[in-house]
């Protein structure tokens, strides 16, 4: 079944985003090409135990099966040594990467409280857009009770815009939140402040 997100761009958001960008041709459009959620670990990586259950949360998360990233120098202040695991990562692309996007912006993202908008300071050189989030279980798939610790997300959304406006359009057309305030977050970081959820 096709996604009703990735039905919208074509039939509605193409159209949309050509008129506000001034482009004459639709493959000038630009569109999400893929989406990446890191989940980094530390020094919990060497633990068996706990990197299973991030993999598995993040299958959870992703409706896909994450690999193991390791680390790519050795840093002492952090005890990581350079090939020993770091985390997990997942790639989306094509039917899943829009349902992702459906069920971030209107399930996961509403669920932080105090939650203030993603900045849009988070658009890199690439023009592709980063954040994070502090607390993993705003995704309704993972189950609060039978998590043995709460973890960092980070999502990037990687574009075919070849400039920042462009990518910011297609962003609010997505419905993704955002907030131009200038004061955002610790060190200027584009991360969602949340608060812990509380067990009934």
């Amino acid at each position: 079944m096709i996604p009703r997100l990735k039905i919208s761009y074509e039939k509605e958001i193409v159209s949309k985003l050509m008129g506000k960008l001034s482009l004459k041709n639709k493959h000038e459009v630009p569109k999400i090409k893929k989406i990446i959620l890191n989940m980094g670990l530390g020094e919990d990586a060497s633990d068996g135990k706990k990197l299973k259950a991030c993999l598995d949360d993040l299958a959870l998360i992703s409706g896909q099966k994450p690999i193991v990233t390791k680390f790519k120098k050795s840093i002492s202040n952090f005890k990581t040594r350079k090939g020993s695991n770091a985390g997990a990562k997942v790639t989306l692309r094509s039917y899943k990467m829009y349902e992702f996007i459906d069920r971030l912006v209107n399930i996961a993202l509403p669920r932080i409280k105090d939650f203030r908008g993603l900045s849009d300071k988070g658009i890199d050189q690439s023009n592709n857009f980063s954040f994070g989030v502090k607390e993993h279980i705003i995704f309704p798939e993972v189950n609060f009770d039978k998590v043995d610790k709460i973890r960092g997300l980070d999502i990037t959304i990687v574009t075919t815009s070849s400039n920042k406006e462009g990518t910011l359009e297609l962003l609010k057309e997505f419905n993704f939140p955002l907030n131009n305030k200038k004061n955002w977050g610790k060190n200027g970081k584009n991360e969602c402040d949340t608060k812990k959820f509380k067990k009934n």
